[in-house]
């Protein structure tokens, strides 16, 4: 980001609020999905919720898969609207799942928690490494397509860690929804997560594979810009400070999300997550302050310099980084 020696602002005055599929946030950023699905995950719910309505962000839950096959796992979930009854709550489902479903299950899932939208998550990765993944994914698109022209609420697609390209991102905005999270490597990896199951397990084929793929896929910045096709875009793998936050808004992303951050916070309780929240909420804040941007528009069209590894990535799969490096409505 380029730095504005005289910013002409008062950063005490700075509108940092964003209107995200149909609900005003007073930040475009989203606690993105941790938990749920079990008793002692209710509390952590609960504290990442009433955190969010105080500050004024979204939330996303866990996959709600849990619930339905045991509704007696409803209340981990429930609490999220019963904490936050203003904030934007999107649920979510996997993939793979969503044709054991059907349009009614997933209205179903929203009723739930009296969700927003629905945010669908694309695993596959995660999937093809586990010994009981569901490794069938065809049709998928086309289940997509059918929800997104019936369904109640808009949809998100959710990457879960391996990025989306631009061949999926125009697929996914044919196909009718609502919003792209990229989900790009450099947060959590679930590969990694298998990893640890699979040494746990003694299952050194699964290991193998964890460790093959840890960090396959698109990187988050190099994803922002891939799945820049006229959708609003949600920045999410390795967000850790306000700084990334600006940064991503600047790329072309409509809101940024994180994981975790909050886990460790949640687990102490509601202060501690609306502490680490404020402080990347005021990072971002200065951030803004310093690029001389008034508001989240500004933001968007803020300049910003490519370097290194992402530079050579975006210009071999054939993006003029020019056109999105400098004004942020250029799509």
């Amino acid at each position: 980001m380029i730095h504005r020696a005289l910013p002409e602002l008062d950063m005490d005055k700075l509108n940092l609020s964003i209107d995200f599929l149909g609900k005003r946030l007073q930040a475009p950023f989203l606690i993105a999905s941790i938990t749920g699905g079990h008793p002692g995950t209710t509390s952590v719910n609960a504290a990442l919720a009433a955190a969010a309505e105080e500050l004024g962000v979204g939330m996303g839950v866990g996959s709600q898969r849990a619930a339905i096959d045991d509704p007696s796992q409803e209340e981990s979930f429930r609490v999220i609207r019963e904490e936050a009854p203003n904030a934007f709550i999107y649920g979510n489902v996997g993939a793979a799942q969503i044709r054991q479903y059907g349009i009614d299950g997933l209205e179903k899932l929203i009723e739930m928690i009296d969700a927003d939208a629905l945010a669908i998550h694309l695993n596959f990765l995660q999937e093809a490494i586990q010994p009981e993944g569901d490794r069938d994914a065809t049709g998928c698109l086309d289940m997509i397509k059918e929800i997104c022209s019936v369904l109640s609420k808009p949809v998100i697609i959710k990457e879960t860690g391996a990025g989306i390209s631009r061949e999926d991102a125009i697929l996914l905005q044919k196909a009718g929804v609502s919003a792209i999270d990229v989900g790009g490597v450099g947060g959590t990896s679930w590969a990694g997560v298998e990893v640890y199951r699979a040494r746990k397990s003694e299952d050194y084929a699964s290991e193998h594979l964890g460790e093959l793929f840890w960090d396959f896929g698109i990187p988050t910045v190099a994803s922002i810009i891939e799945s820049r096709v006229s959708l609003p875009i949600i920045a999410t793998g390795g967000i850790r400070t306000g700084v990334d936050i600006a940064k991503s808004i600047a790329l072309g992303a409509s809101a940024a999300s994180a994981a975790l951050p909050f886990v460790g916070p949640a687990l102490e309780g509601k202060e501690a997550v609306v502490r680490v929240l404020s402080r990347m909420l005021d990072e971002f804040r200065i951030a803004m302050f310093l690029c001389g941007c008034a508001n989240i528009q500004d933001m968007r069209n803020a300049p910003v310099v490519v370097t290194g590894w992402t530079l050579e990535y975006l210009g071999q799969r054939g993006f003029n980084v020019k056109d999105y490096a400098v004004a942020g409505d250029s799509f």
